[in-house]
């Protein structure tokens, strides 16, 4: 049997384990999974002929090693900052490798050697970064072939609650780590261009600009900046493009509401807050304000933010409860980042009946024949359950397929790579339709940049 390996078995991996478990047979296929906990690798597993458990922790070198060696391919579900250590050992006994993370110039510098190998290391293959090359390059090459030259190309990718799940006044909760949620944007500047011009926004004011797009069924969002989107014009062969901008994407009204811890120093998560443990919520938030001790907590920061008290603002804080002087933090020597996301986790947590969305929207414009023309194509997928989210599918459901291709030798291409190619895009958007991940495209009359998106 070929021996597939799959590190980590957080939630994440669920759609990519049923995946190969239900190729299993036909293919004659081993699963195993390994994971510091064998009870989160036996539970995605559900007792699968074909599929084995394995209790690993990654830095017991052997153990790992031992794994690797008896494996045809590896697939790493860890954090992005463990995969170099499996890396390493992949190069060393030469096995093929798949992870999900952005390609680090760390795993870049083995390229010479993976090649050498004739070696396939497959990166950013899961939703974004993922399904966002895959798709984008396939309307982008379409277009190239007929010979039109791209001059706009905007993306965005959120994960949000379904509209059936959607009953919170922010319109938002948790679908995947919310650590990376709460210091979303930090630690840099947001770049990119429009119409020929170089923008820049810092984080502070990252949740204030923000622009709208529309899905068809699925009504009107709001986008934000992600941190470069320069770094795309050479991956995508877009040089001489225009236009070029990646973000996020939320409901209508959530980077304003955001914006507000924001100008606290709530998401901030370079320092520790004295006395944490025993603080209450409402110590929390009044640790930002300045000391009034005649005013409340509340008057003192709807002055300090110029908050007024019908705004639908106050009322999204209101329903945090982060004026709750009963509700004790509980966490010891924590950083303000780590506190906001335990009380935002108490709220943002999706209930067992309630489902996850992903949307990802395309905006193409670009010149044939001397006429200037767009494209707008978007992607929804709704969530089964919370074992398998939509979060789940759409960024376990390429890393499986582009596994078994590279298995199988349809995927042969070496190197330290990511999805642009021909090679690797089509065959695997072609699967993913039959699991329900489609996008959607419309021809539209060219805007150019339009932050509004008004007549699109």
């Amino acid at each position: 049997m070929k021996k597939i390996l799959i590190i980590g078995a957080g939630r994440s991996a669920s759609s990519l384990i049923k995946y190969l478990l239900d190729k299993s047979k036909e293919e004659n296929l081993e699963i195993r999974v390994a994971d510091i906990s064998i009870e989160n690798a036996k539970k995605l597993l559900q007792n699968h002929p074909n599929g084995v458990a394995i209790a690993l922790d990654i830095f017991n070198i052997e153990e790992r090693k031992k794994e690797i060696i008896g494996s045809d391919i590896v697939i790493s579900m860890l954090p992005a900052r463990f995969h170099m250590e499996v890396a390493r050992d992949c190069v060393e006994f030469g096995k093929h490798l798949v992870t999900a993370s952005y390609i680090s110039d760390e795993l870049m510098a083995l390229d010479e050697e993976v090649k050498a190998k004739n070696l396939v290391f497959m990166n950013e293959i899961g939703l974004d970064p993922g399904i966002d090359h895959m798709s984008a390059m396939q309307v982008i090459d379409r277009i190239s072939d007929k010979g039109g030259k791209i001059i706009l190309f905007e993306s965005f990718t959120g994960g949000l609650v379904a509209p059936q799940s959607d009953t919170n006044l922010w319109h938002y909760k948790f679908t995947w780590n919310p650590r990376n949620v709460v210091v979303a944007g930090q630690g840099g500047v947001a770049k990119f261009i429009q119409e020929g011009k170089y923008k820049y926004i810092p984080y502070n004011k990252l949740f204030r600009r923000t622009e709208f797009l529309e899905i068809d069924d699925y009504g009107r969002f709001e986008a934000l900046a992600n941190r470069d989107s320069l770094k795309y014009r050479d991956i995508y062969g877009l040089e001489h493009v225009k236009t070029l901008y990646r973000g996020t994407i939320r409901r209508v009204g959530f980077s304003r509401a955001w914006n507000i811890f924001v100008q606290l120093g709530m998401p901030d998560d370079s320092y520790i807050i004295e006395g944490s443990e025993n603080m209450s919520y409402r110590e929390f938030t009044n640790s930002f304000l300045p000391y009034k001790p005649h005013d409340s907590v509340e008057l003192k920061l709807r002055h300090c933010l110029k908050i007024d008290q019908d705004d639908v603002i106050w009322d999204k804080l209101l329903e945090l409860d982060i004026f709750n002087d009963n509700k004790i933090i509980g966490l010891k020597d924590a950083t303000p980042a780590q506190i906001l996301q335990k009380i935002l986790t108490e709220k943002w947590t999706l209930a067992e009946d309630e489902k996850d969305m992903i949307v990802m929207y395309h905006k193409f414009g670009y010149e044939l024949d001397g006429e200037k023309k767009q494209i707008e194509s978007n992607m929804v997928v709704i969530g089964d359950d919370q074992t398998y989210t939509a979060m789940a599918k759409t960024v376990g459901l390429p890393v499986a397929i582009a596994t078994l291709k590279i298995l199988n030798g349809e995927i042969k291409t070496p190197g330290v790579q990511l999805p642009i190619t021909k090679e690797i895009y089509e065959p695997i958007l072609k699967e993913l339709q039959s699991y329900g991940v489609n996008f959607k495209e419309k021809k539209v009359k060219y805007l150019g940049y339009n932050p509004f998106n008004l007549g699109a």
